[in-house]
């Protein structure tokens, strides 16, 4: 699983355009509550939709935030199971980054040391 393209571009890929997704999300959120603002203080209280909506956004969030962990987890293991990253330090490095830069870090390591490598090692066999 760890050294198959579908995975390896799932896990790069999904955080950003999750992250992308919510807020894109949470806007439409706040406009359409913004827009029914005075059916929102003429009945006293949200109506059941404002309260839909806000155990809708809470799953999505949650779901975003198991398939982050699972790409931090998935990029770990593939950085320490990289032959190319025989140095200590650079595999330091990239657990650095997938750690502090989570999402991005998975995206960047994806195309260099994934992405570029395999398109070398193909280039050096012809």
């Amino acid at each position: 699983m760890i050294y198959n393209k579908f995975w390896q571009g799932f896990f790069a890929l999904t955080p950003l355009l999750g992250i992308v997704f919510l807020i894109s999300a949470y806007l439409i959120f706040i406009f359409s509550i913004l827009g029914n603002l005075d059916s929102l203080e003429g009945n006293g209280g949200p109506p059941a939709s404002f309260i839909g909506s806000l155990g809708l956004i809470f799953g999505v969030v949650l779901l975003w935030i198991l398939v982050s962990f699972g790409s931090l987890v998935f990029y770990i293991i593939h950085a320490a199971k990289n032959p190319n990253l025989s140095t200590n330090n650079l595999l330091l490095v990239w657990i650095l980054v997938f750690v502090f830069a989570n999402g991005i870090g998975q995206l960047i390591y994806w195309i260099i040391e994934i992405l570029n490598k395999k398109e070398s090692q193909l280039t050096a066999q012809k």
